[in-house]
């Protein structure tokens, strides 16, 4: 089966260890080098409206993914992450 990006974004997140959803995959990390996936980010729900920002947002390591069907993907393993520091790209691209 083949998958776009796109396509992957509407898909909800189950996890099977207690087959809680997640949620919807968001967006995708991915190495630019290799174009490999590294993780699919679950973005926080809001809290009030989007008044008091949002919760935590859920990071899934592409290791933590047991399938990709039609309208899901089940993961495996995967806790709520702190929320972690955004870096502009123009620190990304110094070295």
């Amino acid at each position: 089966m083949k998958c776009r990006v796109m396509d992957l974004r509407r898909k909800e997140v189950i996890n099977i260890n207690d087959g809680a959803c997640l949620g919807t995959v968001s967006d995708v990390e991915f190495e630019t080098s290799t174009a490999i996936i590294d993780t699919l980010i679950i973005y926080g729900r809001p809290k009030c409206f989007g008044l008091f920002g949002r919760e935590p947002d859920t990071l899934i390591d592409w290791r933590q993914i047991r399938c990709i069907g039609e309208d899901t993907v089940l993961v495996e393993n995967v806790s709520h992450c702190p929320p972690r520091r955004r870096t502009p790209f123009w620190e990304n691209n110094q070295r």
